[in-house]
């Protein structure tokens, strides 16, 4: 059984490539996949109602689009604090960028912090299933947001966000699969990777962005 390394948090490329090392003695398929991809950092994002807000303006969007709008709504006065969120209007908000449904997200966020139903510290004393479910209880949030930010703003070693498209793609190029798995059969490969699926994550993205910047390739 694979060990966890020194530091277990992927809180930086350290830290991520400890844990490749110890993930490819695990799937020896993803040494090949490790040495195309090249380095992969970490991504860290802010914990707390900033770091929800930003996974949200990732959702369903381009890097490039959720970065363009993340720049404009954190210039917002109060914008990354849930209690001055609240005082923001709805024409506010939408005028950076975010759709309706967004907006209503991250209000509902707000609204269950101040009233003490959602607490970020209390999320990361939980394993990750139980953090998952602890943040998908809340109106808005799916397993995606929830997953992603268990990886950038909580540095979880272990967890794979099953139903990202850039990862499903990534994997069925990077391991030759015959076809592009579904969410259940990438749920299944991934819990091979245990307790390293984070670093797994990441390596394939990684992996995604050179096959996508690679003329010629498509995904």
């Amino acid at each position: 059984m694979s060990q966890l390394p020194p530091s277990p948090r992927l809180n930086s490329a350290e830290a991520v490539a400890a844990h490749l090392d110890l993930l490819v003695t695990i799937d020896p398929r993803l040494s090949a996949v490790r040495d195309f991809a090249g380095p992969v950092q970490p991504r860290i994002t802010q914990p707390g109602f900033p770091g929800i807000a930003k996974v949200i303006t990732g959702q369903q969007v381009s890097v490039a689009s959720a970065a363009a709008i993340w720049s404009r709504f954190e210039q917002l006065p109060g914008a990354l604090d849930p209690v001055t969120y609240l005082s923001l209007s709805e024409a506010e908000v939408r005028g950076v960028g975010f759709s309706g449904s967004k907006f209503r997200t991250v209000r509902a966020i707000a609204e269950a912090m101040v009233a003490g139903q959602l607490d970020f510290d209390h999320l990361e004393t939980l394993p990750a299933e139980d953090a998952v479910r602890y943040l998908v209880a809340h109106k808005g949030i799916g397993p995606w947001t929830a997953e992603v930010y268990l990886m950038f703003c909580a540095q979880h070693p272990d967890v794979f966000p099953a139903g990202d498209l850039a990862l499903l793609k990534a994997v069925h190029h990077g391991l030759g699969l015959d076809a592009r798995p579904t969410i259940r059969d990438m749920i299944g490969i991934a819990a091979d990777w245990h307790p390293h699926r984070s670093a797994a994550a990441l390596l394939f993205w990684r992996y995604f962005a050179v096959m996508r910047d690679r003329e010629g390739i498509l995904l």
